[in-house]
Formats: structure tokens, sequence, C-alpha cells
């Protein structure tokens, strides 16, 4: 019987995996080829301690050491630019104290990204924001997993779910493995695989993030300019492999899938990009969209189910997957293992899906 069975091979199954596979036998199944296919794939990962609700911030920050030490560390130099102009004023402004960013004149933003146009008037900066080599970090947690004799699955995708009085039987097609523990991180999918464990949903909705790849503007050397984003997050630009991602930042509902990017939605975000810079799109090199999966109130979903605490959930990452993973995964691990948490008792409480039932 395996203690733990993971059904996600994400950053949130491949990371809790990787903590669970310190206290028992781990097996991660992830129903595409490859690790990381969906929304860990495609994600403009950043660093930002104070990007997010409260419960993720406190999460970021007791993340920050492990990003930065552990296996060498997964992060590189990267900064983060609120664009401001006249005609949202108040959003800059929340978005510039929410995020503790320090203004700087538009002249000193255009040291930084020349080609940022005269409708730019105020600009927020931070430059303690960290690209994260995701890549690299699910794979440090996949090696960890098989180090301490786990298994990695792919091609591997659950078809049922039955409770047996010692635990859970899980069937892949005609196999069935058996495990004392499921954990829940199946992303757009967790609600779905819930109700095949028999157990309520929590109410995970997927909503569809687009990105453009286009080539660097006007031919320049983009490698060091910061991330920049409009007020509200309602589009932004991160250097990438020589070029730019730019994404209209859209949060559309879908149902569980292989998302794919929306043209016209894709139109409106390179359509707000170019409105602050002085360098027109003039072809896009690639486009893509994945899926970020939001609880209702918007805040992860770690830990055991209320109603069958043999059911663990790591769910409702939204865009904050990356960034928390490393709390986020330690947590629940704790929580598995009767340990009492680092993190503070009401933080707990507040990531706990006991909160939707008023367990």
């Amino acid at each position: 019987m395996i203690d733990f069975l993971v059904v996600g091979g994400g950053i949130a199954g491949t990371s809790v995996g990787a903590r669970l596979s310190q206290l028992g036998r781990v097996t991660v199944l992830e129903r595409e080829t490859a690790l990381a296919f969906h929304a860990s794939g495609r994600s403009a990962a950043l660093f930002e301690e104070n990007y997010g609700l409260p419960a993720t911030v406190a999460l970021n920050i007791a993340s920050r050491d492990y990003h930065f030490t552990a296996n060498g560390g997964v992060t590189s130099p990267r900064g983060l630019m609120l664009i401001g102009t006249d005609d949202n004023r108040d959003a800059f402004a929340q978005d510039l104290a929410e995020m503790k960013l320090a203004e700087i004149s538009p002249s000193e933003a255009r040291d930084l990204i020349p080609i940022l146009n005269d409708s730019v008037t105020r600009v927020g900066y931070d430059a303690a924001a960290w690209d994260l080599d995701t890549d690299r970090l699910v794979q440090n947690f996949a090696r960890e997993i098989r180090d301490n004799g786990g298994t990695v699955r792919t091609g591997a995708e659950v078809t049922g779910v039955t409770r047996t009085r010692d635990g859970w039987e899980v069937a892949i097609g005609d196999e069935v493995l058996t495990t004392r523990t499921l954990v829940n991180a199946a992303g757009p999918w967790a609600d779905e695989l819930a109700q095949m464990a028999g157990l309520a949903p929590i109410g995970i909705t997927p909503l569809r993030r687009s990105m453009a790849r286009i080539p660097a503007p006007g031919d320049h050397d983009v490698a060091r300019w910061p991330m920049m984003f409009g007020p509200g997050e309602d589009w932004y630009a991160k250097p990438d492999a020589g070029a730019l991602i730019v994404s209209p930042a859209e949060e559309d509902p879908m149902p569980p899938m292989d998302a794919w990017a929306d043209d016209m939605v894709l139109a409106e975000g390179l359509a707000k990009y170019e409105a602050h810079v002085t360098e027109p799109v003039t072809r896009m090199l690639s486009n893509w969209a994945g899926l970020r999966s939001f609880a209702p109130d918007r805040t992860l979903v770690l830990g055991p189910d209320a109603a069958d605490p043999a059911f663990v959930w790591v769910a409702g990452q939204g865009g904050y997957g990356f960034q928390t993973a490393p709390a986020a995964s330690q947590l629940v691990a704790d929580l598995v293992a009767g340990r009492t948490p680092e993190l503070d008792a009401d933080l707990v409480a507040a990531l706990s899906p006991a909160r939707f039932n008023g367990s």
C-alpha cells in the first residue's frame, strides 16, 4: 500500500510529494506525458513577497529562504515596475501602497525601460522581485521524491476512486492502486477529483490567462528590464529569453481543459501594452494560455478535508503556486504528520478546507 498518493504533477503535486516523501512512500500521478504540463508549465513565475492577498503574502515570506538557498536556489534578479497614467491614478495609488513599491520618476523608469512613452506619468518600482526557474524547482522536488524512494508517473490519468476501510483504491484505467492518504493537487480538476472520491467540492474555479510572445521591441536588449504591469494588473509584460511575453491578464472562467489563447483577448492585451510604449507590436512569435484555479475566497486550500482527513487538499493556488510552494507544501506535511506548523494558527485556519463548511 502507498502511504501518500498525490494526484497532479504540477508545482503543487511535486512540492507536496517531496515533503510527504520524508514521512512515507509517495507516488505522484500526472495525467499528461510530462510534469508541469498545464498551468505550472505556462507560468510567468515571479517571486515578489508582497504580491497577493495577506495569506498568500505570508506564504511568500515563509518560502523565501527555500527559493534562495535550497539546492543552490532558483532565483535570478528581475525587478517589478508598476506603470501608471493620468487615467488610473486611484488604482495606481492602491497598488503602490499594497505592494509597498517605491515611487520613481518617469525619467528614472525610462532609464530602466527606454521604450516607455509620455502617457506614463507615475511609476512604482521594486528591485527585490525575482524570476523563478520553474522547471528547475519542479524537477528538484521530483528528484527529492525519487531520492526518498517515491515514484513519479506521467501518462497516468485517474479514472475512478473508491473509499475503503484502510484508505483509497484509485483506478488508472485497468490498474488499481491502494493508498492510505489521497492528496488532491489536481489543479483545475481538484473539485472533480473530490466528487470522484465522494466528497463535497469546494468551488474551485479555473480562470484562463493568455500570453503572447513578441520580439524584443526596437531590437533592444531586454534581458535586464523589469517586469511591468498596469494598475489592477490589467496587463503585464515580462522579458523572456530575449523576447517579451505580454498578457492581457484576463480571468475568463473555463472548464478544466488544455486551454488555448483567444485571439481577440490577446489583441486587447497587446493594445493595452502598446498604449504605454513607443514601439508598436509588429508580429507575434507564439501564444498560449493556462488555467489559474481559485477557491471562492481566492485563498489557497491546504490541508485535510473536514469530512475525511485521509483526503488532503493542495488546491486553489491561482497565480501564486510557485512562489508559495515551499511553505504551502511544508504546511500540508506538518498537518498530515500531526506536527504543530511553524505558521501562525490564524493563517493555518485561513488556508484550511474546513473554512468552507464552518467546521
